[in-house]
């Protein structure tokens, strides 16, 4: 899925959540957003410039979810870690990670759940292809019904 999928699916997990946070709820959207985008950290940022926020263009890096990032295997032992350290941090940082994840598992390249384990999970929505771009505009709609049913 492109980053602004991504985004427009953590602001609305977070919107969703937000009414039931207590303490600081800027913060916590805060980390839900910037984790729903964290596992792509390692394709780098290379969109073109007219697009830099909202698009995402994969690099030719040889380990784009090959490695332990797009994977519950490093999600679970750092929420346990910001659980510990950071509780306030865990929730919203669960939030954003696992719905990431979640909506790779739709892309064709799919992500290995489980790794080491040699599982994994693929789908056939094409970043950045029509079916990516109706998710967006049905996110950034749930976004905007959730923002009118929290200040209105």
């Amino acid at each position: 899925m492109l980053r602004r999928t991504h985004l427009a699916l953590g602001l609305a997990i977070g919107l969703y959540f937000v009414s039931h946070i207590k303490s600081n709820k800027w913060a916590f959207l805060a980390i839900v957003l910037i984790s729903s985008v964290l596992p792509d950290i390692e394709s780098g940022f290379s969109a073109p410039k007219r697009h830099r926020l909202l698009s995402f263009q994969q690099t030719k890096w040889v380990f784009h979810r090959n490695f332990l990032i797009h994977t519950y295997t490093i999600l679970i032992p750092l929420t346990i870690v910001f659980t510990f350290f950071y509780p306030t941090m865990a929730f919203p940082f669960f939030l954003g990670y696992s719905f990431h994840l979640f909506l790779d598992t739709f892309s064709p390249q799919g992500i290995r759940p489980f790794w080491p384990l040699k599982g994994k999970s693929t789908g056939s929505i094409v970043p950045g292809g029509r079916i990516d771009k109706v998710l967006f505009y049905v996110f950034v709609i749930f976004d905007f019904a959730l923002l009118v049913k929290l200040f209105i």
